[in-house]
């Protein structure tokens, strides 16, 4: 898409900090790139640790393709936080119907102008204690059926070494490689003309978390679980950061923050229901 002066500018100030950091911090291994589409797209990758952003990021911004992702609302209201994010046109996400269906004609926007919408079907940090995706959202799927964006998957798989689920420090020596895949784009024309409602939504939904598993799959060079981790299922939210019972984050039988916010979660983990009427 063709970003404003403004944006365009932002992003080459933010770029030039964190590349060198993302490079500084480990190697990476980037495959699949060519599978971009030339015009806009949904990208949809895996999220297991609070610095996958930067990861899908640098290498979307290597390619040229400027990455939007969805964020939490009140970012914006952070004084030097929240102006980075506006001048760089990323998209906030708000509870509420009204805020939701403004994020959702903004990303359409975006996409319709040829830009990339970077968007994590889990909604916030895999709560499965292997790290393989869990139960998406319906936010992404709904997005794609009502405008035919094409939706293409990612995984990464190694700057959780770095920088692990909920840590407070860096892991950087002995130095570790951060492998990215880009996979085709995912097939839904089987959804066409099928009505939106929560059935067709899950569905697809499923289909979009099996190509992103397949491709970690690829990556961590192992079989993926039979049966998807689901938070319902072991009596955890499906947001917020999930704390270990004893103060620790991470592991399974733990619990969300208790009034199940975001705090201290991912900073551009969405609320994948936006638009979503049939939850």
């Amino acid at each position: 898409m063709k970003e404003t002066a403004k944006s365009h500018i932002t992003f080459v100030i933010v770029a030039g900090i964190v590349r060198p950091v993302m490079n500084l911090l480990m190697n990476k291994k980037w495959e699949g790139l060519d599978k971009l589409p030339a015009g806009g797209f949904i990208a949809t990758p895996n999220h297991c640790t609070e610095i996958d952003p930067l990861v899908v990021g640098h290498m979307l911004y290597n390619k040229k393709r400027m990455p939007h992702f969805l964020a939490k609302g009140g970012l914006f209201k952070t004084p030097v936080v929240g102006a980075v994010l506006r001048a760089a046109k990323q998209i906030p996400v708000e509870r509420s119907s009204v805020g939701a269906n403004r994020s959702l004609q903004l990303a359409r926007e975006i996409v319709s102008e040829g830009g990339a919408i970077v968007i994590y079907p889990e909604g916030t940090l895999t709560r499965d204690p292997e790290l393989w995706p869990m139960k998406g959202h319906t936010g992404a799927a709904r997005m794609a059926l009502e405008s035919g964006i094409p939706v293409v998957p990612m995984a990464h798989w190694g700057a959780h070494e770095v920088f692990p689920r909920y840590s407070k420090r860096f892991h950087v020596f002995p130095r570790r490689t951060s492998r990215l895949v880009v996979g085709d784009p995912v097939d839904l024309s089987a959804f066409a003309g099928r009505p939106l409602d929560k059935a067709t939504l899950t569905e697809a939904t499923s289909v979009i978390m099996d190509a992103i598993t397949g491709l970690l799959a690829t990556l961590r060079g192992e079989p993926a679980p039979a049966q998807r981790w689901d938070p319902a299922a072991h009596n955890q939210s499906a947001h917020g950061r999930f704390i270990k019972r004893g103060g620790a984050g991470g592991a399974a039988g733990g619990k969300a923050a208790p009034d199940g916010r975001t705090d201290g979660g991912t900073p551009n983990e969405s609320d994948e229901n936006i638009g979503d009427s049939s939850k």
